[in-house]
């Protein structure tokens, strides 16, 4: 089964071809980040302008680039929930069209979901259940993935995201948009990273849940008070610094999690798990307490549409269909198609 996918949940346009859910026949994307960098992060009026200039001849590019012909794609999957609300309808329009144009079925894909399906791309052999942190630029989960349809949130963020953390130090410490590949290769440059005391916080009575505000303001406060004083600040400490605090909020829970739910598998996904430190550590307790881990390559962290396709593809074999009428979302929990 072919499987044209669309992807424009924040500022990546892309679109891809896969075949049966885990064979990649085409996966094309046009960034906005250095666009976005002058104004130090995501403007959603421009990311949905630039998503229609592009989106068109992005999916002749993944149809010429999959060498398939338009009669062969045998379902239209798209992004549709969450993310910005103009960039989302931009991609949920054309694949109504399309899918109307060529008399095939529209398959609605939550991103989160998309996230986690990077995964069986990766990994061929990856099948539920396993547990998957999925930790990006607007959203932090860790899901019990009971189906490839079947998932079950059993921690989340209770204010900001990992990743909008990860954005929001980067640029304090004048590592400009998107910060966090920079940020990463500064705390790698020789920090110590018991220069600077972070918070970790823990939210009694809910062991899995995660809040990463306060890490924020943290470093935001740190980097204002040395600038009004007038002194150098050791930013590389600092980077190293909030990577291990990042990590160690993220790491125990979701072992704990996985002990608790009896996961002999763990994944992560999402943008923040590009960082190394992150890899690390969860490659070290997994190991320690012999579990299997799974984690995309790079290339498969960020928002791709190959990772659409895919869940699509298990979408469609548990019967799930878009009609005309299919809105997008900004905000819609994981444990929904």
């Amino acid at each position: 089964m072919i499987i044209l996918s669309i992807e424009t949940s924040c500022d990546e346009t892309a679109v891809a071809v896969t075949r049966n859910g885990r064979e990649v026949l085409s996966d094309e994307l046009i960034s906005q980040a250095d666009m976005h960098a002058l104004y130090g992060g995501v403007v959603p009026e421009i990311a949905s302008r630039n998503h229609t200039a592009h989106i068109g001849r992005l999916a002749e590019s993944a149809i010429n680039t999959a060498g398939i012909t338009k009669s062969q794609i045998d379902a239209v999957a798209v992004t549709y929930a969450p993310g910005l609300i103009g960039a989302l309808l931009v991609g949920v329009n054309f694949a109504k069209g399309l899918s109307m144009a060529l008399g095939v079925p529209l398959v609605p894909v939550h991103h989160i979901r998309g996230h986690i399906a990077a995964n069986y791309i990766a990994y061929p052999e990856l099948s539920p259940p396993f547990l998957c942190a999925v930790v990006s630029g607007g959203n932090s989960i860790i899901a019990d993935v009971r189906g490839y349809t079947e998932i079950s949130i059993v921690g989340r963020s209770r204010d900001d995201a990992a990743g909008e953390c990860f954005d929001k130090a980067a640029r304090v410490l004048g590592l400009g948009y998107p910060g966090g590949a920079a940020l990463d290769k500064l705390a790698q440059s020789g920090g110590d990273e018991s220069r600077f005391s972070l918070p970790r916080p823990i939210i009694e009575g809910f062991p899995y849940d995660m809040s990463f505000s306060g890490l924020k303001t943290a470093v935001v406060n740190i980097v204002h008070n040395a600038e009004q004083k007038g002194e150098t600040l050791d930013k590389a400490s600092l980077a190293s610094s909030f990577a291990a605090a990042m990590s160690q909020i993220l790491v125990p829970r979701v072992l704990s999690a996985a002990a608790e739910f009896g996961r002999e598998r763990i994944a992560i996904a999402g943008g923040v798990a590009a960082n190394s430190r992150i890899r690390a550590d969860f490659l070290k307790a997994a190991e320690a307490e012999g579990r299997t881990l799974f984690i995309p390559p790079l290339r498969l962290c960020g928002d791709n549409a190959a990772m659409i396709g895919c869940q699509g593809y298990y979408e469609y074999l548990a019967g799930t269909r878009a009609g005309m009428d299919l809105n997008a979302y900004a905000t819609m929990d994981a444990d929904k198609p």
